[in-house]
């Protein structure tokens, strides 16, 4: 019999303004333990909020070895602890830096009323076991979340920004804020051909059904049979990745204990298909390559589909990529997505143009089209190695629109 216990440690307080006034102040500190057993090829597991003593957890995950639940893969060894918070900030701090953001939003653009969030949020999560695994990640970050409207405005808002960094820097908030706000109001057309400059996180959710690597088995997913195949752009290289610089609140090691190589897994090389993503019960039942991709599941087994997708930046800026063309970039775009053919529709409430560093002015509402084989293919421009706009990483492609 093995025993293993997942514990997780988490801190969170948060700052509430509406409609540019403090509203409320929120807290929260929670303790989660894990115990679960291993035995006979079942797992008894027992989740625990707040305290209690080991003996009695173990106690209680054993006793649910009753429910039968099959589990027959050797839990993990090894041991590495990772700790990237860089600030831990006390409610006054944070309350102070609250007050700063606002007093500036209010002092420089008096012309919006302003709703939002500061907040701060610190997690630690550890797994440890009887055969010698031992590990642990330990992040927090710092957070800044506004939406505006402006006072003539007849919407509920206008758009939104934020700003979460592991360290508060108070200049690149007001960069922020003063690129999003300045020409806000300055009406321009969209440009004939339509570059979207974007975070991609919302680009890349389709990746999620067709890369499991069961869905790749079962012929259920669009790249079923592509594996060692072409199938997007020559520059287009997608990993699971939870490096020091890339994952933020993620560990380092999976719902299994996995730890792997270099802390990143590739996917899709220069275009080409390499593997889906499997757990270790996955990679089992179809014979496929395992790709650390457990879960978390604290009240039950692990799951197939902890993943921290990175498409891998160019050497290139947003600037050098663009040679002078102008990007659109959206802040408010909801009712769409991805359908089961991969086509990509979603209405943009609200967007603004972009010469890859400076917001010029807010365009008319329009239908945003793609393809995902386009998006990620033949219009796919790159991930820069610069973050203007939001702090963060950004994709450059092409993509289709209509008025």
């Amino acid at each position: 019999m093995y025993k293993e216990k997942i514990t997780s440690h988490y801190k969170y307080s948060e700052i509430h303004i509406e409609e540019t006034r403090f509203k409320a102040f929120n807290k929260d500190t929670r303790s989660e333990y894990s115990f679960r057993v291993y035995d006979g090829g079942y797992a008894g597991i027992q989740l625990i909020q707040g305290s209690i003593g080991e003996a009695e957890g173990f106690r209680l995950a054993e006793n649910n070895l009753a429910l039968r639940r099959p589990y027959k893969f050797t839990p993990e060894t090894g041991s590495r602890h990772r700790d990237q918070s860089e600030v831990e900030y006390s409610d006054k701090e944070l309350m102070d830096i609250a007050r700063q953001t606002l007093d500036y939003l209010k002092t420089h653009h008096p012309d919006y009323i302003f709703s939002g969030d500061v907040s701060t949020f610190r997690k630690t999560l550890s797994m440890e076991n009887d055969l010698g695994l031992d590990v642990s990640n330990t992040d927090a970050k710092i957070s800044a979340d506004f939406s505006f409207k402006h006072k003539d405005s007849k919407d509920i808002m206008d758009g939104w920004f934020s700003f979460s960094k592991r360290q508060f820097d108070f200049e690149k908030f007001k960069e922020t804020a003063d690129n999003f706000l300045t020409n806000f109001t300055n009406r321009v057309e969209l440009p004939e051909e339509l570059i979207i400059q974007d975070q991609y996180y919302s680009y890349i959710g389709k990746m999620w059904e067709t890369l499991n690597a069961e869905n790749l088995a079962l012929g259920t997913s669009l790249l079923s049979g592509k594996i060692g195949e072409k199938v997007f752009a020559d520059g287009f290289t997608l990993t699971h990745d939870v490096t020091d610089r890339e994952s933020w609140i993620t560990p380092f090691f999976d719902g299994e204990g996995v730890m792997l190589p270099g802390d990143k897994y590739t996917f899709i090389k220069d275009g080409v298909l390499l593997s889906g993503f499997a757990d270790k019960r996955i990679a089992d039942k179809y014979g496929v390559p395992h790709t650390g991709s457990a879960n978390f599941c604290t009240a039950d087994i692990p799951t197939n589909g902890n993943i921290n997708f990175r498409i891998e930046r160019c050497g290139r800026t947003v600037k050098e990529l663009l040679d002078g063309r102008l990007t659109v970039v959206p802040i408010m775009a909801a009712g769409g997505g991805f359908n089961e053919k991969g086509e990509y529709v979603t209405p943009v409430q609200t967007a603004l143009l972009c010469d890859g560093e400076r917001l010029l002015g807010r365009l008319p509402e329009f239908t945003l089209k793609g393809n995902m084989f386009d998006m990620f293919g033949k219009d796919f421009i790159g991930v820069a190695s610069d973050e203007p706009v939001f702090n963060d990483k950004q994709i450059l492609m092409k993509m289709q629109y209509s008025k």
